[in-house]
């Protein structure tokens, strides 16, 4: 009698434990939850991505710095600054591509 409501409840539980588990899985595979988790993800991800920038911007910054003393620039020297970009508007041509003419 004992072996029989030992068994008949160790089963009831590992039904219970069994449909637990599958519904659980079921309600993580729907389209919803997917979805969810994906955009967890994402976010996650552009994190890490903005933690990384962050960190070469730092080390940018420090290996300039160790450049400019190995060579002697100080930082707060006023750079050359690029000159403007030539157009051939600005020197009086026109360009020879009309980019019009292809729609």
């Amino acid at each position: 009698m004992f072996r029989r409501t030992f068994w008949f409840t160790a089963g009831a539980a590992a039904g219970v434990w069994a449909t637990t588990k599958v519904n659980r899985k079921l309600r993580q595979l729907t389209p919803e939850s997917l979805a969810a988790r994906a955009a967890d993800r994402a976010v996650e991800a552009g994190h890490r991505l903005k933690e990384f920038a962050s960190d070469v911007r730092d080390g940018m910054a420090r290996r300039e710095t160790e450049l400019n003393d190995a060579l002697g620039i100080e930082s707060g020297e006023n750079h050359r600054e690029l000159p403007a970009p030539r157009r051939p508007e600005a020197l009086g041509r026109k360009h020879p591509y009309n980019r019009n003419e292809d729609h």
